[in-house]
């Protein structure tokens, strides 16, 4: 889990990344606070040594905690 630093109201989002990337070095990108997420604005969470994409989100800016999104039932 990864926390950013806090929002104008002075609180953390703190976001989920899932277990498999614990101990990887990591890096938040952010774009620009003014943007809106559904403009890009959303931050980027990258793989510190590869650059591989680890997750891609918008904030609810309404949530300090950014869950994973759920996986629907595997279809078999």
């Amino acid at each position: 889990m990864l926390a950013r630093r806090p929002n104008h109201l002075g609180r953390l989002h703190h976001i989920g990344i899932g277990r498999a990337w614990n101990a990887h070095p990591v890096l938040l990108l952010i774009q620009d606070l003014d943007i809106p997420p559904a403009q890009g604005g959303g931050p980027t969470v990258i793989h510190a040594t590869t650059g591989e994409l680890i997750r891609d989100l918008t904030l609810d800016p309404t949530k300090d905690y950014q869950p994973q999104k759920q996986q629907g039932p595997n279809p078999q």
